[in-house]
């Protein structure tokens, strides 16, 4: 069965030119591009997105970084699309993920780690409206 979730293509990717190969790694993995869009993420969209984090210390600086520069915000689909799509990414801190995965390959830096991937089908559902209300 078919399941949809969100990925977002974050600032730091797209200005060293890596949404090419990252887009690239989800068609080779069977995933529908539903939707792709380029653009910025307004600061309404950034707190929404992460409103579970506002009381954390990471918080603006958090906000400051989605919002410095242009994003791809993609809705991916296929079968087990949510899990396939966070393997592909790698764990959240690239110093920690496996060759082969995203952050293994490209990231950098924990702050700056290149991919959002939604963490289940009902956080995928979310911000799909999020995104692209």
């Amino acid at each position: 069965m078919s399941q949809r979730t969100y990925c977002m293509i974050k600032p730091d990717a797209v200005a060293r030119g890596l949404v090419g190969r990252i887009v690239t790694r989800f068609e080779e993995a069977g995933l529908t591009i539903e939707r792709l869009e380029l653009g910025l993420v307004t600061p309404e969209q950034a707190a929404a997105n992460y409103a579970e984090h506002q009381e954390k210390p990471f918080y603006e600086g958090l906000v400051a970084y989605i919002t410095s520069g242009p994003v791809v915000k993609l809705v991916l689909s296929g079968p087990g699309a949510v899990v396939v799509v966070r393997k592909l990414m790698g764990v959240t801190n690239p110093k920690d993920a496996a060759p082969g995965t995203i952050r293994g390959d490209f990231g950098l830096t924990l702050d700056a780690n290149i991919v959002h991937g939604s963490d289940s089908p009902e956080s995928a559902e979310r911000e799909i409206e999020i995104f692209f209300s």
